[in-house]
């Protein structure tokens, strides 16, 4: 997330991916980021929301910055991507024993 947020603080220079490979590149790093809080959380609707929610933060926080835009087909982007990254991630989310929050059936394991 700090380094999405690193990107989007640069002010635009001209450099940028040309239109439409600016999409693509928002649909694999916020795959990434779902993927990587799928596997975080072991759930895919807490994933996409966090992930999805800090797309719309980072457009907004984009838009402040001189020289750059925000778009709704960047936001359509980054929740597709991050659609399909919580839900692989969610698939290999993290065992038990690394998710504190998640109480087991079987009540909590005695040590």
């Amino acid at each position: 997330m700090g380094l999405l947020w690193w990107f989007s603080d640069q002010p635009a220079t001209g450099m940028g991916l040309p239109h439409p490979w600016d999409k693509g590149a928002h649909f694999l790093a916020y795959g990434l980021l779902g993927f990587l809080l799928g596997v975080a959380f072991g759930d895919f609707r807490p994933a996409l929301l966090l992930a999805a929610l800090y797309g719309v933060v980072d457009e907004w926080h984009q838009s402040r910055v001189p020289g750059r835009e925000a778009f709704g087909w960047d936001l359509v982007a980054d929740f597709l991507g991050a659609c399909l990254g919580a839900r692989w991630g969610g698939r290999w989310g993290a065992p038990e024993a690394f998710r504190p929050w998640r109480r087991r059936p079987g009540g909590w394991p005695r040590r």
